[in-house]
């Protein structure tokens, strides 16, 4: 590995903690030398990347730090190029476009060199499922982001139908469906509901909890029994 390849593993390394971390620990991740990591935390520092702390204490990056985009390994092309794609082809249209237009921002700013292996990729995305959804999931994803509550007309896999008042709080994007994730006040219980099988979508009032907090408690629920989306 060339030092220049060190120095933007170590921002990377960086980018994944959130709080200060020591040096013996970013050493261990780089397999290099405690004298070593800390050359490169000085290089890097001399270069303007805002990392604070020192030697005993830890070392932060703060946030908002961008590197240039031009140092994209084979494997990073491809995983942005598939993911954009991926995105691209769902029926979110508003995602969807920014996807599209994301890929083309990239592109733009990259060496003609890494351009090229960009547009010339050969992952390719197949068609996505039949499932078509009613609703404009675009709101879903505004009222997860704003911490709103939805409420909906919802039809189970017998056609049954609901009223539901939800706080929405992830959204999952499978290749036949998409799946919304949330607080039920009607079954005072974490639901997932198919997002081909809601209508009538409406925001409400703000979320009486945290979406972060709703999220890590949906997560340790995962490992209990198993219930039917939308049951």
């Amino acid at each position: 590995m060339s030092r220049s390849e060190r120095l933007l593993d170590l921002i990377q390394i960086l980018r994944r903690h959130r709080r200060p971390v020591s040096g013996r620990t970013l050493a261990g991740e780089m397999d290099v030398s405690i004298r070593t990591l800390y050359r490169d935390i000085a290089t890097l520092q001399g270069q303007g990347a805002p990392i604070e702390g020192e030697a005993g204490l830890g070392y932060v990056l703060k946030p908002g730090f961008m590197l240039p985009p031009l140092m994209f390994t084979d494997e990073e092309i491809e995983a942005i190029v598939l993911g954009s794609r991926w995105v691209a082809r769902q029926p979110d249209k508003r995602l969807s476009a920014a996807a599209t237009d994301a890929l083309a921002k990239i592109a733009a700013v990259l060496p003609d060199d890494l351009r090229e292996d960009l547009d010339a990729t050969a992952l390719l995305v197949g068609p996505h499922g039949d499932a078509v959804e009613s609703i404009d999931l675009g709101l879903v994803r505004q009222a997860i982001r704003n911490e709103r509550k939805l409420g909906f007309l919802y039809r189970d896999a017998g056609g049954a139908a609901s009223e539901r008042l939800i706080w929405p709080f992830a959204l999952g994007f499978f290749d036949k469906v998409r799946v919304v994730v949330a607080w039920c006040e009607t079954r005072q219980d974490f639901r997932h509901f198919r997002a081909d099988r809601m209508s009538g979508l409406n925001t409400t009032y703000p979320l009486s909890g945290r979406r972060q907090a709703l999220l890590k408690e949906w997560r340790a629920t995962l490992d209990a029994p198993k219930r039917q989306p939308g049951a």
